[in-house]
């Protein structure tokens, strides 16, 4: 069922956002960049509300929601984990890096024809624009950077 599938890549994405930016907090938490956690925090509480959703949708259709990111997630840390020993800026372009690949994502989900109407309408008004104000913030906290 293609719906499924595509419920399953989207979820897989979200969770590894979420536990990318865990990552993050943590970090930026030890190293007290505190300013930086907390505009970083409504995007970690963004990706676990859809984290929800996606689960939540899922079980509504008769599936089983994935509870790991599977290689997206392995990829996502590894990637991470050499951006943490270049710095914050580095760790900002990774974020915006996962946040790009997650719009493309749902606009391709969008693109299919038969995609019900009830996953649809969750990208439309609540994902995809989610995933848009992220983009959003990581470019205004990346020029900050720079400055």
């Amino acid at each position: 069922m293609k719906q499924m599938e595509t419920l399953e890549k989207l979820l897989k994405n979200e969770l590894s956002a979420t536990e990318t930016y865990q990552q993050v907090l943590d970090k930026l938490r030890a190293d007290v960049a505190l300013s930086e956690a907390e505009n970083l925090m409504p995007i970690f509480e963004d990706h676990k509300a859809a984290v929800s959703s996606l689960q939540a949708l899922t079980i509504r259709l008769g599936g089983t929601p994935t509870e790991v990111s599977g290689a997206w997630g392995d990829w996502a840390k590894l990637m991470l984990d050499g951006a943490n020993l270049l710095g914050n800026e580095v760790v900002l372009k990774a974020l915006h890096e996962g946040e790009t690949i997650g719009d493309k994502d749902y606009k391709e989900a969008l693109l299919d024809t038969e995609l019900p109407p009830d996953i649809r309408l969750l990208i439309e008004t609540k994902l995809l624009l989610a995933q848009q104000a992220h983009i959003s913030t990581l470019d205004r906290l990346l020029v900050a950077e720079t400055d």
